[in-house]
């Protein structure tokens, strides 16, 4: 987590120069040095504490004390004197889709214009048009970058949230007298944002869990502390909600706290008809109140005649039924995936080799891994021409066959066009392992446009996975408009997955789409979409995805073996055979409400 905070004080150092109109080359010394530290591979602290920072790319002298500085005390002056020289809010506004430095001094020096809430007022005022470059339908799109900021602001992305709470977790089990920790609430059920982080602690000495946790470093203000609970403000500005209860109660504690309240009211209907109570406390007879369970989870659904239920289930979207009637999905695990079927190197957009990549898909116990760079419409991102992407594959075939106990698959990224036809002619295609297709351009085509171009896409007889089908950011943008029952549809026609992409903006799909395309017999592919080769490790968060989508491992193609994995991708409709598919009628299926 350090290099993350460091690397967002070293863009947001760039921002604030950009807004004052500073030097550009000093700009793009920040924000590169932002980039060489996320793809950092080794811990920051360490490098630090040898003296070998300097070996970071882009880490001189000057940034190095920096570093140095923020992890000895929590902050850089450098930032903080910025902070007091640059009006408040301005970098607030430049986290707007649409809103750069130029435009956030421009909204100051001529409107005055310090938060989002001005910048929102004036917006549906019709008083920011005129401005250079901004007209109405600017103002608009800046209402609605504004709503996306406003609900990213209101929860947290699940990928930053689960280091902040295991971090503390970790640092409250070495307190003296605790037996147990545990990461509670919408957190535990692995939503995709969460507004706050809940923690239990299972502890004979209350006192001194809650001294540790008011004085942990991570806490930037105490908002209330009593005997057994306390909240505090993190250092990253979510509140921290802490209980410490006796061990005997733990489970039902941590049963309570996980939620949700719609799945803990069917559990506490189900124990009034057994003439029970359940509380955080226990499971208790009544009357009389004596307690007979609550010591682990498994006691408390016992007693109301149910096997214990996954967290990333308790929804009441079904899990009682399933559970009751012993149907609950044996849910997908992370030890389960045999590979990754979506990564990047730096013969694009990637910050690594293929050596280094295929080295730390082998450290994580994978069979197999897929290239798949960018082809050449993705210009942004050093896309490939034909003639690279098939000498690009041809090398990463080389250096595949080189490798022990690892797999090495040679792929592209293809751009699906505008159109719906692919970057590449079938030709070029034809010569991949698999084929990934992903939308990377012309977002705001219409719904009809959007549907026809994907489903195009999914007829292609050499394209297997749609990745991050609906091209959401979390917080930042909006899906496209498209039919995904035409989608989920037209993939279960050809026979393809859909990918549930890693990446915390996107986890897309998300567990409800994921849902649906299951339930219609879709496969899913789970993908981490690396860029740098720490992001493998979000592999985690597209498994709670498709846990929480009640997904099963025979569901996923990465969790198959390599014959089988290779069998499918081969398995091609003949042309006749499609056009035959492509006619024919399908089921009626209820739509999904977007």
């Amino acid at each position: 987590m350090k290099k993350l905070e460091i690397a967002r004080g070293f863009d947001l150092i760039a921002d604030l120069l950009e807004i004052k109109g500073e030097n550009p080359f000093r700009i793009r010394a920040y924000r590169r040095a932002a980039r060489n530290l996320e793809a950092l591979t080794e811990d920051v602290e360490t490098l630090a504490a040898q003296g070998r920072l300097d070996e970071v790319p882009g880490i001189g002298a000057d940034l190095a004390g920096k570093i140095g500085e923020y992890l000895g005390t929590g902050k850089m002056e450098a930032l903080e004197s910025l902070r007091r020289e640059v009006p408040a809010g301005l970098a607030d506004l430049m986290g707007v889709p649409g809103v750069g430095p130029k435009t956030a001094r421009l909204l100051h020096d001529r409107l005055k214009v310090t938060d989002l809430g001005q910048l929102e007022t004036l917006a549906r005022a019709g008083k920011l048009r005129g401005l250079p470059g901004i007209q109405a339908k600017t103002e608009q799109n800046l209402l609605k970058g504004i709503a996306l900021v406003r609900r990213g602001q209101a929860r947290m992305p699940l990928g930053r949230a689960l280091p902040l709470a295991e971090e503390i977790a970790h640092a409250l089990a070495g307190v003296r007298g605790v037996k147990r920790t545990e990461p509670a609430g919408s957190l535990r059920r692995r939503k995709e944002t969460v507004g706050d982080l809940d923690i239990l602690v299972a502890s004979t000495d209350p006192k001194r869990v809650m001294d540790a946790f008011v004085t942990l470093p991570q806490v930037a203000d105490v908002i209330e502390s009593g005997p057994t609970k306390a909240s505090v403000r993190h250092h990253e500005g979510i509140q921290v909600d802490l209980r410490v209860v006796e061990p005997a109660t733990f489970g039902a504690a941590l049963q309570y706290f996980t939620g949700s309240k719609e799945h803990n009211i069917r559990i506490r209907e189900m124990a009034v008809k057994k003439r029970l109570k359940i509380s955080e406390y226990g499971v208790f007879r009544e009357p009389g109140g004596r307690r007979i369970a609550g010591a682990t989870e498994e006691e408390v659904y016992a007693a109301v005649g149910l096997p214990w239920i996954p967290p990333e289930l308790r929804e009441d979207s079904g899990e009682i039924e399933a559970a009751q009637s012993r149907r609950l999905p044996v849910l997908v695990e992370l030890d389960d995936i045999r590979g990754d079927l979506h990564c990047h190197t730096n013969a694009t957009d990637g910050h690594h080799t293929v050596e280094a990549l295929v080295a730390a898909a082998r450290e994580r116990g994978y069979a197999y891994v897929l290239v798949s760079d960018h082809s050449r419409s993705t210009r942004v991102a050093g896309g490939l021409t034909a003639e690279e992407a098939l000498a690009h594959a041809e090398k990463v075939r080389a250096i595949g066959r080189k490798q022990r106990g690892i797999t090495v698959l040679a792929s592209s990224e293809c751009d699906i066009l505008p159109d719906g036809s692919l970057d590449y002619p079938d030709d070029v295609l034809a010569q991949m392992d698999l084929v990934v297709a992903a939308v990377h351009s012309r977002f705001k085509q219409p719904r009809a446009e959007m549907t026809r171009r994907i489903c195009r896409a999914l007829e292609n007889p050499y394209v297997n996975i749609l990745a991050h089908p609906t091209g959401r950011l979390i917080g930042e943008r909006e899906p496209y408009d498209v039919d995904l029952e035409a989608v989920f549809a037209a993939a279960r026609r050809y026979g393809k997955a859909l990918e549930v992409n890693c990446y915390p903006e996107r986890l897309d799909l998300n567990d409800v789409h994921a849902r649906r395309a299951r339930e219609l017999g879709v496969l899913l592919a789970i993908n981490t979409d690396t860029h740098a080769l720490d992001q493998l490790d979000t592999m985690r968060l597209g498994v709670a995805t498709a846990r929480r989508a009640w997904v099963e491992p025979a569901e996923v193609i990465n969790t198959w073996p390599l014959d089988k994995l290779r069998a499918w991708a081969r398995k091609t409709p003949k042309p006749a055979a499609r056009r035959a598919a492509a006619g024919a009628a399908l089921a009626p299926l209820p739509l999904l409400d977007l």
